[in-house]
């Protein structure tokens, strides 16, 4: 079918429909040739390049969105993202990966056993998550530092929803539950993964990752404290936090021996650490050797007291003097394909959003935290699919839900990892503990595991200085800190994961929905070298030696647009003009969607009214013609002219520079407001012009609603309007101009160095002309024209003439001239909105 052909009969199509194509087109084949400002300009001279923007189609969309051939097979690869490395491995990698490693492995073991108890499960569950973790990650790992095991908040987050599902089941067994568990939630973070959607992540701000995980934290500390101390009274250690600090000191003079296991434990690790912290510093060339000591510290403690534990109850195993680990299995005996029971799982199914957001927030956080400090950039979404296998496979070996860990994580990164190969040799280490060293694990004390876990948890607490910076930044997210932290502190941590949430996406809706716009003016700057300026007119003094630049030498001022109120902390001093009588300039703050549409619109509308007065102020004759909520002028005052020294609204410029994409919502809103406005200028007709569009959709769909041309006037059609374009030179003149504007900053750079050097900053600067002046043209001219707004050339009905268009210059239009009314800048934008004003407005000058 060929083109003609398919347009009859999307024509036909459209007609029979009752659809309107050329919605509101001034500029379509109907409108007069002269009126479009396309017909002469496109006559004037053959070295214009002419150029008509194209809409973007739906199909160009389908083809951005689907995927190509090459696009698949680079998407398979990078599910394996150690295809890009493994092949350029070598022994020094492998000597910094077997270092980290190690000391890795020495730390997860103990770490695991600890962690598996804060689930409700026995120790070796602990073992089997951390070896599959760190043997599985490797493969899919976009991080070298992460270390995926057992964390504290996870375990204890997997060890309540046991609790709750044997309350109903209670001869259920609870690694099951776990097992099953860590199923669904790898399996939901592993189908995220494969669809890249680890952008949601983004959604969750700092301030409500370190409030859950400092209520996490907390929580998990008060619930260990009565085990350190031995405190033989039962009372749950998995509710609010507060219950939980009440109960520990309400029953402390139950405590028993195990106190002095478990107190001593904890001091001596902080005492361990602070330490090599001072000999490091102390010693900077032996930081390194510091390191090492203080990251084993967790080993050498727990050895340590094993080894008075072994001494003390050698002989008296049936009755210990203080509570012991116990007897832990050797090797795999849980290693089973999991058994996945859809009542347990309906059970808990509730819980499992909090679940997923624990597996997630921390090992993203952590990972892209490490990343940047070493210099490299993770894929959150490929974590996804990395955390999602490891959960999927752990299980059938007897493990628990595992995410990145961060004192792991840190260990590993300090250690000198190179690749993510050092998790083999970190599951090389768990293994050897799990099938060597189960008879030594029956002597640990509980009390002093128990200061394990309070110390390697008691970093993730945010420090008070790292709150105090909340602070300085923005309040609001210290505010929503404190928030998840009272949350959590007193319900729960899935309460405390969920108002975090919810109050962060609460202030971001209400920041985008409540944006408001700013009107701006126009201020004159210039520049400055040290305390001088480079021309005659500035406030700090004349230039050197009295020289005064000729009229038409640039004098290194520019224009530029400001809030009129000041709201964005310029300077109070400074007098922002406004553009022009009746010609307003109104930027977006948020972007310009459904949510903040009328926010915005109803403040621009306000703002016009208060500032303008009517066109015709006989619209209503009688009062009884007004409408409700124009009442007008009191009784008795209506022969008062209140507003007669206000303006006619002339034109509104929108600054998109902020706006990326626009809804139907928002463009109809913009409908709603041009309607209002015709209205109320009515007989007149209110110009929309718009500067900084940069997304192609957002031109089509201003165009489709009839923005981006002049608007024709009722009953009077469409009345001569002076296009102005933006253009630029091309080929050769556009290279040598480029070229002499390099030329003439190095001789300036030149100047300066060599005048601050021999007699100090000299404010006699002077600069060349720039070698690309904008040119203005229009249809008509006009001898009202001012010079700043067609830059002293006068619109020609033969462009011929023009400098811009001479045969010794080719230029080219930046944007289309199908949408005169979208403009590059709001230079460009207000030069047209000035030239197409009425006769009342004084133009530029």
């Amino acid at each position: 079918m060929s083109g003609e052909t398919s347009s009859k009969l999307g024509s036909t199509l459209a007609k029979g429909l009752g659809i309107k194509v050329a919605y509101r087109d001034p500029l379509g084949a109907t409108a007069d040739p002269v009126t479009r400002g396309e017909s002469t300009f496109s006559m004037g001279t053959a070295n214009t390049n002419l150029y008509n923007e194209p809409e973007p189609t739906s199909w160009e969309w389908i083809t951005e969105v689907l995927p190509t051939p090459r696009q698949l097979g680079r998407y398979f690869i990078s599910l394996f993202p150690f295809l890009t490395w493994i092949t350029n491995y070598n022994l020094q990698w492998l000597w910094g990966d077997l270092i980290a490693g190690i000391t890795v492995g020495a730390v997860v073991v103990p770490q695991g056993m600890a962690y598996a108890k804060l689930a409700g499960l026995e120790v070796q569950y602990g073992l089997y998550s951390s070896f599959m973790g760190v043997l599985i990650y490797w493969f899919f790992a976009t991080s070298k530092d992460i270390t995926i095991g057992p964390v504290a908040v996870m375990s204890t987050l997997t060890g309540t929803i046991v609790l709750d599902v044997q309350k109903t089941y209670p001869d259920y067994p609870a690694h099951l539950i776990a097992s099953s568990l860590a199923i669904i939630c790898g399996g939901i973070v592993f189908v995220l993964g494969i669809f890249r959607l680890g952008f949601i992540v983004d959604f969750i701000p700092l301030p409500a990752i370190s409030a859950f995980m400092t209520g996490s934290a907390l929580n998990i500390c008060s619930g260990q404290v009565s085990t350190m101390l031995g405190e033989t009274a039962e009372f749950s250690t998995r509710g609010a936090t507060y219950e939980i600090i009440i109960n520990t000191l309400k029953y402390l003079p139950t405590s028993t021996l195990d106190a002095a296991m478990g107190v001593t434990a904890c001091a001596m690790l902080y005492i361990i650490r602070s330490a090599c912290t001072f000999a490091a510093k102390k010693q900077p060339h032996r930081a390194k050797v510091w390191f090492f000591i203080s990251t084993l510290r967790t080993v050498f403690v727990i050895l340590f007291y094993t080894m008075i534990s072994a001494a003390t109850n050698l002989h008296r195993k049936d009755n210990p003097a203080f509570s012991l680990l116990g007897h832990v299995p050797r090797g795999f005996q849980q290693a089973a394909v999991p058994t996945m029971d859809r009542y347990i799982i309906k059970e808990y199914a509730s819980q499992l959003p909090a679940a997923v957001i624990v597996l997630l927030i921390e090992h993203i956080a952590i990972s892209k935290s490490f990343g940047r400090v070493n210099n490299y950039t993770i894929d959150p979404s490929q974590e996804f699919v990395a955390i999602g296998v490891s959960n999927l496979l752990g299980p059938f070996l007897g493990g628990y839900p595992a995410t990145g860990s961060f004192s792991r994580t840190a260990i590993k990164s300090k250690a000198g990892v190179r690749t993510p190969l050092a998790g083999v040799i970190t599951a090389v280490v768990v293994l050897l503990a799990i099938y060597a060293l189960p008879a030594l694990f029956f002597y640990i004390p509980k009390a002093s595991l128990a200061g394990v876990i309070i110390h390697a948890v008691g970093d993730l607490i945010t420090p008070p200085n790292t709150v105090y910076q909340f602070w300085r930044v923005s309040p609001l997210d210290a505010l929503i800190f404190f928030i998840g932290v009272i949350v959590t502190v007193f319900t729960s941590i899935e309460d405390g994961i969920y108002c975090t949430i919810c109050v962060s996406l609460a202030v971001l809706l209400f920041r985008v929905a409540k944006a408001r716009g700013q009107f701006l003016g126009r201020v004159t700057i210039h520049s400055v070298v040290g305390d001088h300026l480079l021309d005659t007119d500035g406030k700090y003094g004349s230039l050197a030696n009295n020289k005064t630049p000729s009229d038409d030498e640039d004098h290194h001022h520019r224009t530029i647009f400001l809030p009129i109120n000041h709201t964005d902390g310029s300077n109070p001093d400074i007098q922002v003009e406004q553009p022009l009588p009746g010609i307003f300039i109104y930027r977006f703050a948020e972007g310009f969607n459904y949510p903040n549409a009328n926010h915005y619109t109803d403040f621009l509308v306000s703002t016009i009214f208060k500032n303008t007065r009517r066109t015709n102020p006989h619209a209503y004759r009688n009062r009884g013609d007004r409408p409700w909520n124009d009442a007008g002028p009191r009784r008795g005052k209506e022969g008062t002219d209140d507003d007669s020294h206000l303006p006619l609204l002339q034109a509104v410029i929108l600054d998109f520079s902020s706006v990326n994409n626009v809804d139907v919502t928002s463009i109809q809103n913009l409908i709603d407001v041009r309607n209002q406005l015709d209205l109320y200028a009515s007989p007149r007709s209110v110009q929309w012009h718009f500067a900084h569009i940069n997304n192609r959709w957002t031109k089509r769909g201003l165009a489709a609603a009839g923005f981006g041309y002049p608007t024709p006037i009722s009953n009077e059609g469409f009345h001569r309007w002076k296009p102005i374009f933006s253009v630029a030179e091309i080929e050769g003149n556009a290279s040598a101009a480029a070229h002499a504007e390099i030329i003439n900053n190095q001789r300036e750079l030149s100047y300066h160095k060599t005048d601050d050097a021999e007699h100090g900053i000299k404010s006699d600067i002077k600069s060349d002309h720039s070698a690309i002046e904008r040119e203005t043209h229009g249809v008509e001219s006009s001898a009202s024209e001012h010079s700043d707004v067609i830059h002293e050339d006068k619109f020609q009905h033969d462009l011929t003439d023009s400098k811009a268009y001479n045969s010794r210059r080719k230029v080219a239009l930046v944007q289309g001239m199908n949408r005169p009314f979208f403009h590059i800048d709001l230079n460009a934008a207000l030069q047209s909105a000035v030239a197409n004003s009425s006769d009342e407005i004084p133009h530029l000058g």
